[in-house]
């Protein structure tokens, strides 16, 4: 009698071994890496296309108006808790670094936005040349200056402290330059104008650093989600401020030929600075770490700074003066991005310099520690 035999049912399959290869995670939409374009400005270029197709006006603009007041206040307050004051003393000893950024911002970049005078009627109109001299005003960044001196290994906390003093002294420094430089009657700078930005953007700082001490754990456990409202915050001003433009028919005011003319003039005014701001940071005796953080602390402006200032100076005719800061803040970060990556991969030359000066060694060492 044949015995019947049945077929074994398949074993599960055997763990992966050492020499099986992970499995492979889901794949994610991302943008190339060659594609030097931030999310966050691609943000930026959608918030002004609704702006474009769908202006708030009427009383929902007086509604986005507070809004956006808030959220600025907000987003300063925000500055302040995050910034450790141990951090700001300490800041304090690099002060040649901190000077050099201050010159940078709000003199040398104020002395080639006065040199874009002889560019009018030509390549910019009056009020575009206005809002390129107003944008040269304007105090450095803080979240991207840190961000891109992280990513090129440059002194961070000198990054840290340059951009929170630059973003402090500008709340004062740059409606009174402003009112130098600019005037006109284009600029409306009184006590009451400067006691508003005091308000909005001084206050909720020094708000911050007082409480810090109770809510700095919040802070960093929820770091995404709050940065997430940095950024919203400005996308709400940047609505706001072009819903009120077109409105009152900014794109009429500009053309494509006047438009691609104010490109061309910002990207020279951009790398003249990030030029300026890499070799006379050398020039001026400063380390790797130290011209890192000089260069992108040195060479940009601040949207979130710069765009509540221009609804107080500028009034109705805000919308125009910020579409070249607009312009400059997007340049600059896809710019930027590029360098952050190139310095990250770049061997330190500074350190065969002085590889044969025992001297130069220990006094590099001491300005990094300052």
């Amino acid at each position: 009698m044949n015995r019947r035999t049945t077929s074994a049912p398949p074993e599960p399959s055997a763990a992966p071994g050492p020499s099986s290869p992970p499995p492979r995670p889901p794949r994610r939409l991302r943008l190339p890496s060659w594609l030097p374009v931030d999310p966050y400005v691609l943000a930026l270029l959608a918030t002004v296309g609704l702006a474009s197709l769908l202006p708030v006006s009427g009383g929902a603009a007086e509604v986005a108006s507070g809004a956006s007041t808030g959220a600025v206040g907000l987003l300063f307050f925000l500055y302040g808790a995050r910034l450790s004051t141990g951090e700001v003393v300490e800041g304090l000893k690099h002060w040649r670094l901190h000077v050099t950024v201050l010159a940078c911002t709000f003199v040398v970049f104020p002395l080639l936005g006065l040199a874009t005078a002889g560019l009018v009627p030509y390549v910019l109109t009056p009020q575009l040349q206005a809002g390129v001299l107003f944008l040269c005003l304007v105090p450095s960044t803080v979240q991207s200056s840190i961000a891109f001196t992280s990513i090129a290994r440059g002194n961070v906390p000198a990054a840290i402290c340059a951009g929170s003093f630059s973003s402090l002294i500008g709340i004062v420094i740059t409606p009174l330059l402003a009112a130098l430089l600019i005037g006109g009657g284009t600029v409306g700078v009184s006590v009451d104008s400067l006691l508003r930005i005091v308000a909005q953007l001084l206050l909720p700082f020094l708000a911050g650093q007082l409480l810090r001490r109770w809510i700095v754990g919040f802070l960093a456990r929820h770091k995404r989600v709050l940065g997430l409202v940095d950024r919203g915050s400005v996308l709400l001003v940047v609505y706001t401020a072009f819903s009120e433009g077109v409105v009152t028919g900014i794109w009429h005011q500009v053309t494509p030929v006047r438009l691609a003319g104010l490109l061309a003039v910002e990207a020279v005014l951009l790398a003249a600075m990030l030029a300026a701001t890499w070799y006379g940071g050398k020039r001026l005796g400063f380390d790797r770490g130290d011209r890192i953080a000089i260069q992108f602390a040195g060479s940009k402006k601040s949207l979130a700074a710069g765009l509540p200032m221009a609804t107080v100076l500028f009034g109705a005719g805000a919308s125009l003066a910020v579409l070249p800061l607009m312009l400059f803040h997007q340049m600059q970060l896809m710019v930027c991005a590029v360098i952050a990556k190139r310095r990250s991969r770049d061997e330190e030359p500074d350190a065969a310099e002085r590889a044969g000066s025992p001297d130069a060694v220990a006094a590099g060492a001491a300005a990094r520690t300052a």
